[in-house]
């Protein structure tokens, strides 16, 4: 059933965008991402269960086949919230769509990973520090002391690219006018991304592929993952200028998710990438609050 809706998916999408413009063209190409979501989510369960049966090291879906439904019903969720007004462009938009996109992703988690035995919370990073391996306040110091080095040389990085190739990435994050509208952008960056964002990469995709690849190609696979994710919704002007400012995007996000990765595989906690990730993220925004209290 889930490969049969992955098929009515795509087939309706390619209708929808052979037949142009057109109220009718919209709705089908929106049932076909509803489709393509729902039989990526039926697939990642079957194959779960049929790895499981099989007596796999990891019986669980692959992590690319979960990321493709995340992505499909976060698309539908906001056609649907499009359709009904939506909320303006700005900081708060940006916190609603996180906000949506984390709850969509940890559900999926919890239905087509952890429900069918592949993984238990607890494997993927939820717990206290046990006997002799620290404390939590140790993950936090870790996280946040790799932060600092890794945020210096990804600027390094940055600088270095945006200077031979002469495009530069635009930020993420909504313009914010006021500090009120920075301390949103703050709460999005810091607080809501790292937790998603580390529970699919780190706690869900790099505990998989450890399991099934080893550690070091976890590691690689997982930073590699999560820079192209970043990047894959980039656009430009122009051919030229849109894959010029992709390559930049992933190649400055590689090592970031090097780290992330290497952190959480040496401390064998959630809680180190989450505070490693919230610090690097929220120095440029704290930077930006600054800048902002100042003009005002």
């Amino acid at each position: 059933m889930g490969w049969g809706l992955v098929i009515a998916g795509l087939g309706a999408i390619f209708i929808a965008v052979a037949s142009g413009a057109g109220s009718g063209s919209s709705v089908a190409f929106v049932l076909g991402i509803g489709a393509l979501g729902l039989g990526l989510t039926a697939g990642s369960g079957a194959q779960a269960l049929q790895r499981r049966a099989d007596g796999a090291v990891y019986p669980g879906p692959s992590p690319l086949l979960v990321f493709g439904a995340v992505l499909a019903i976060t698309l539908v969720v906001g056609f649907a919230l499009g359709a009904l007004g939506g909320l303006p462009e700005g900081p708060i938009s940006a916190l609603a769509a996180v906000l949506i996109q984390a709850a969509i992703l940890v559900g999926l988690i919890a239905l087509v990973v952890v429900s069918p035995g592949a993984l238990t919370w607890r494997e993927m990073g939820f717990r206290r520090p046990g006997p002799g391996e620290g404390s939590a306040i140790a993950d936090v110091a870790w996280g946040v002391a790799l932060a600092i080095p890794t945020l210096f040389g990804s600027a390094l990085l940055a600088a270095l690219l945006v200077g031979l190739l002469g495009v530069a990435p635009v930020s993420p994050l909504p313009a914010a006018r006021d500090p009120v509208e920075v301390l949103v952008n703050l709460l999005v960056a810091a607080v809501i991304a790292p937790l998603s964002e580390e529970t699919f990469f780190r706690g869900f995709t790099t505990t998989a592929w450890a399991r099934s690849a080893g550690a070091r190609a976890a590691i690689v696979r997982g930073a590699v993952f999560f820079a192209f994710v970043h990047v894959v919704t980039m656009v430009g002007s122009d051919f030229r200028t849109a894959f010029l400012t992709a390559f930049i995007a992933f190649a400055v996000r590689l090592p970031v998710g090097l780290v992330l990765g290497w952190v959480f595989l040496r401390r064998r906690t959630i809680i180190a990438p989450i505070a490693l990730h919230s610090a690097y993220n929220a120095i440029p925004v704290l930077l930006a609050l600054g800048a902002v209290t100042a003009r005002s």
